[in-house]
Parts: structure tokens; C-alpha cells; sequence
């Protein structure tokens, strides 16, 4: 019997989510099973690729932030709070799975408190390394404890501060499931997009910016605040499951710098003012500075006041997409799936 991958996701962003059904597809494409295991309430586990385990959530409150602030934390952990029932049941699942399972592999996404406790548990690792300043302990350790290191985008957009070592144990996955779409006629619409991760987009600053580029129509996806009289050129979806469809016509997109959202614009290779939101580790700021370093995006720090809108506008329109689409590779997840099993059998 060939022996499955686990493969944990972090329960913050859906891009994680994203990433671990295409890779577990393309896994299982090749024969090789694979489980799902973390806590995904409120998420849809159809598309999963395989079983699921579903763990208790580990969080102290909503408001959780990666971090537990104890001060007597161990150097090699970023969270661990004690006389957490729902850690002890989460570790123990895990170690059950394992025991039972005997997986080739675990697949961490991430976590550096999972990545250690897979090599505590004697099972080889490959340990998702996300953009931004990732050289605290913690991160270094979970890094050190790893098998193979995997970045889920090109090699172009790493940043500089990455230690050799790391940078030498690490595969390079690209835009994982980004396919290049054909290109569709543009009907000259800009397209905001807010993800779940960050604190959504304020009515009020929308109409401001529609207003003072009235002859664009407005396109807004994902969670809005406030209210007001709005402008005949602004439209408000709210959340929507699949961005793409609305990328198509789109002549301008505007967003964050999450993983879901560039590859989505990558793929149909559309013109980007990237407004990266903070993030731990400086993750999408590191992602931006990639993309204009490349010419792939035009960058603003934060939502831009107001009588800016106007020339960034016109800025980014006047964009080439043919950058931003060329960090598309074909194979990146049949590559990544080959070497991944390549890893397990090794």
C-alpha cells in the first residue's frame, strides 16, 4: 500500500486552502494519497482531494494573531500556550493520524509548531516558506527540521534577506494552480478586490475613489464596511467564492498581496495596483516589492488618499501585463506534485 501525505493547512487564508487541494489533486493524480488535516470550519471540504481530519481550533480568541505573548515561551516556538485543552486534543489527532497512517510525508502549511512536532513524531517534512522576513527562531528551527523547503511562488519574488542555507533547501513551486487564461476582451472595467484575511474595503473611501475616476466603472469584491449614497459607477458584490470570472474583463485590478489574488491576476494576466496590508514577517510588502521590482505591478503603500486615485489609475492602466503573466509557469504544479513524490520516495 503506498503511504499517504498528510498535508496540515493553516486555518488563516484562503489561499492556503487553495493551494493544499491543488497540490493534493495533483498528488493523487499520481498515485500517491493524501489527507487534509486542520481546522476548517466555515470551509467548504468538497473540493477536498481525499479523507479530511479535522482538528480543534487552537486559537485563544477571534482576534488571534499567531502568538501567545507567554513569556516563558521556548525560543523555537511562536505559540504555545499552556492548559490549552484544544492543543492537547489538535497534537494528539495528529499523532493518532500518524501512528495509523504512517505517512511518506508531511506537508506543512504552515506552522512552526507543526513542522517540529512532525520531526518529534519521526516523520520527514516539507515546510511551506511564505514570503516576507522569515529569520526569527522559530522559523529557523521549523526550516532546520525540514527535509525540503517549499516557496509557493517563483524564484524572482524572494526577498534578499533569506539565509543561503534556507534559500539552497528550498524548491521554488511558482504560482501553484495558476493556469494562463486566455486572453478575453476587456470592457475597461477596475476590479477592488478584499480578501478574508484583511479588514475589507470602507464604503465611503470606495465612492471617494469612483468618483474621482468617473468614466471607469467600479467592480468591488469581498467584505465592505459603512454605507452612503453611491456613485452610478460603483457596484459592491461582496464576497464572492471565485474572483476569477470577474478578473476577465477587467482592464485594472486592485487589491492586497495574498497569495490568491496575485496568482489570480498572473494567470489572466491582468494589469495590478498592488496595495499590500500588513501582514506578520512583512509578507505582502515583500510580495509587492518583488512584483515592481519586476515591473509586474504598481505598488502604493496603503489605500491611497484620495486625490491620488486619478494618476494611480492612469499609472497602472498603462501597465504592460504581458510582466505579470510571464511569472506564469505551465507545469508549476505537475513539477511541484513530481517532486514532492520524488521526496517520498526518497
Amino acid at each position: 500500500m503506498t503511504r499517504p501525505v498528510g498535508y496540515y493547512v493553516h486555518h488563516q487564508g484562503a489561499g492556503h486552502w487553495q493551494r493544499a487541494v491543488a497540490l493534493g489533486h495533483a498528488l493523487r493524480a499520481l498515485g500517491r494519497p493524501c489527507t487534509l488535516i486542520g481546522t476548517f470550519a466555515g470551509i467548504d471540504t468538497a473540493a477536498a482531494p481525499g479523507p479530511v481530519l479535522d482538528l480543534p481550533d487552537d486559537r485563544l480568541a477571534d482576534t488571534f494573531d499567531g502568538r501567545d505573548g507567554a513569556a516563558g515561551r521556548p525560543d523555537a516556538f511562536h505559540y504555545a500556550p499552556l492548559n490549552h485543552p484544544g492543543i492537547r486534543a489538535r497534537m494528539g489527532r495528529i499523532a493518532a493520524w500518524a501512528v495509523e497512517n504512517d505517512p511518506a510525508l508531511m506537508i506543512v502549511d504552515v506552522s512552526c509548531e507543526v513542522a517540529l512536532f512532525a520531526r518529534l513524531l519521526s516523520v520527514p517534512s516539507l515546510v511551506v516558506r511564505l514570503s516576507g522576513s522569515r529569520t526569527d527562531t522559530p522559523h529557523l528551527e521549523a526550516f532546520r527540521a525540514a527535509s525540503r523547503l517549499l516557496a509557493p511562488f517563483p524564484a524572482s519574488l524572494d526577498g534578499g534577506d533569506v539565509p543561503e542555507w534556507v534559500r539552497d533547501k528550498t524548491d521554488f513551486a511558482g504560482f501553484l494552480g495558476a493556469e494562463a487564461a486566455p486572453s478575453q476582451p476587456e470592457d475597461g472595467r477596475v476590479v477592488v478586490v478584499f480578501g478574508r484575511g484583511g479588514e475589507g474595503g470602507a464604503f465611503p473611501r470606495l465612492a471617494e475613489a469612483a468618483t474621482r475616476v468617473p468614466d471607469r466603472e467600479w467592480h468591488v469584491l469581498g467584505p465592505v464596511t459603512g454605507a452612503g449614497t453611491a456613485p452610478s459607477n460603483l457596484h459592491c458584490h461582496g464576497w464572492v467564492g471565485d474572483v476569477r470570472p470577474h478578473l476577465a474583463a477587467a482592464a485594472l485590478v486592485i487589491g492586497g498581496a495574498g497569495d490568491g489574488l496575485v496568482t489570480a491576476v498572473a494567470a489572466q494576466g491582468k494589469r495590478f495596483l498592488c496595495l499590500p496590508e500588513a501582514r506578520a514577517y512583512g509578507e505582502q510588502e515583500a510580495k509587492a516589492e518583488g512584483l515592481a521590482r519586476l515591473g509586474a505591478a504598481l505598488v502604493h503603500p496603503g489605500w491611497p488618499e484620495v486625490e491620488a486615485w486619478p494618476s494611480l489609475v492612469a499609472r497602472g492602466l498603462a501597465l504592460d501585463p504581458a510582466r505579470i503573466r510571464a511569472l506564469v509557469e505551465p507545469d508549476a504544479l505537475a513539477r511541484t506534485a513530481a517532486s514532492i513524490e520524488a521526496l517520498c520516495r526518497g
